[in-house]
């Protein structure tokens, strides 16, 4: 069987009783997250631009904004909330595959899920499930470094096969499904270069381009059968290099979503492995930001192509967040690093842009195009003194999780933000595997509390 039958015959046939109780609980865990990182994205840049746009696409209330309320056409709604999910890089991500999978996933899901008011709450954390086994095992098959942006176009893929389990689809339907989303992927690095908001609005498009992939391919429209592996399909288009042994045997016993990491601060996951350093640094000798000389971190290949940039002239926040030398001042201005550290002020604080001066990103010999660590960080004081730690595992990965009290805290701290009442949307989330519908949850997303 070729690993495109196998990932389909995954998707069709995997029952929900055959997911262990750890898997579910994970799903659960990532939906709440990336709920509360959506929260966040009320107040991203460009979001409110984006929503007034989509209005004016087209007539319907099939599914809601989140937060907000406004009804919208499913794919239109699903557009906004992937938008708000990935624009304070603030989501989940699966560091081996370097793809964040929940953003696309999610909410194209969950746009179906309130169109579609039969689709029960075990129906979406199975679908969750298997959505990010497709997107997360894409992305690991990777061997070349990141030319497209992995996230939309794994998420749209992943994000399609789920929705094809949600309508009930078989093996070959799905395969179908897959080559219709083939014909809509988009995504560049260059976005990402530029720190500009194209870069959420690619995992917006590939939302909105799943739900359009399942619509039409349940309509009848043909797509190439050979989406994945065909001489123009995606491993050759996307991935110059590629590695499917084993992938498919790992089917139904490696659940993907069990290696997702938090994301504990708002900014690309290549600045964690830093940020986390400089914190226990400081925790250990109480550095004082003034009387430091350099700080340089030592990284793999890819934390230099996702982070290593010059702080500029007035940088957008999206620029910002994929600073190192910026994130850095932040953390250690601050000692955390917070959504408010992107704002127009901490932007263009002098005394942050001087410090940012001081701190750079050297590659080390790491051959792994695509790893995210080890890293070492390395702390010189202009007294002379050196300060050195080495992250094997960042901060929120399987290896080095954050506590429930502190996956928690960054729900509730997004939640209250926007007014958003968070007992009740844990509760919905912590009742999902018995609930009829995800009527409930869906509503207590658009319920703000009186503050």
């Amino acid at each position: 069987m070729s690993f495109t039958a196998a990932l389909c015959e995954h998707v069709a046939q995997t029952p929900f009783a055959q997911l262990p109780s750890s898997t579910v609980r994970k799903a659960q865990v990532f939906i709440l997250d990336s709920l509360g990182v959506a929260i966040a994205g009320r107040r991203g840049a460009f979001r409110d631009e984006l929503l007034g746009c989509v209005q004016g696409f087209g007539v319907g209330a099939d599914a809601r904004v989140w937060v907000t309320g406004e009804a919208l056409p499913a794919a239109h709604a699903a557009m906004v909330n992937a938008y708000q999910i990935h624009n304070q890089e603030f989501d989940c991500v699966h560091e081996s595959a370097v793809v964040h999978p929940m953003a696309v996933i999610l909410a194209a899901l969950l746009a179906h899920a309130e169109r579609d008011r039969r689709v029960s709450g075990q129906a979406l954390l199975l679908s969750v499930v298997l959505g990010v086994d497709v997107a997360a095992t894409l992305g690991i098959s990777a061997r070349s470094r990141l030319k497209f942006f992995r996230p939309a176009q794994c998420g749209a893929l992943g994000a399609t096969a789920a929705l094809m389990r949600l309508r009930g689809a078989d093996a070959g339907q799905i395969r179908n499904a897959l080559g219709v989303c083939l014909g809509q992927l988009s995504g560049t690095m260059q976005a990402h270069l530029e720190g500009v908001p194209l870069l959420p609005m690619q995992i917006a498009f590939n939302a909105r381009n799943a739900l359009v992939s399942a619509d039409l391919a349940a309509a009848g429209l043909r797509g190439p059968h050979d989406a994945l592996e065909g001489e123009f399909g995606y491993f050759k288009l996307f991935e110059s290099d590629t590695e499917l042994s084993g992938l498919a045997e790992a089917f139904g016993r490696n659940w993907r979503i069990e290696q997702v990491s938090h994301k504990p601060y708002p900014s690309g996951r290549a600045t964690h492995g830093g940020i986390d350093a400089l914190q226990r640094l400081n925790q250990q000798h109480r550095l004082d930001w003034r009387e430091i000389a350099q700080v340089t971190l030592f990284a793999p290949p890819l934390i230099c192509q996702l982070v290593d940039r010059p702080v500029v002239p007035h940088m957008s926040a999206n620029y910002a967040k994929l600073c190192f030398p910026f994130v850095a001042a932040r953390c250690l201005l601050s000692g955390y690093v917070e959504i408010d550290d992107f704002a127009a002020s901490s932007l263009n604080d002098r005394a942050t842009l001087q410090l940012a001066e001081r701190i750079s990103v050297v590659r080390d010999q790491n051959p792994d195009v695509n790893a995210l660590s080890p890293q070492r960080l390395v702390v010189e004081l202009r007294s002379g003194a050196r300060f050195e730690l080495a992250i094997e595992h960042v901060l929120g990965s399987p290896k080095n999780p954050l506590s429930n009290s502190q996956h928690l805290a960054k729900f509730y701290k997004n939640a209250q933000a926007e007014g958003i009442d968070a007992d009740s949307v844990c509760a919905a989330v912590d009742a999902l595997a018995n609930a009829p519908t995800c009527g409930a949850l869906l509503d207590r997303m658009c319920a703000k509390t009186t503050r």
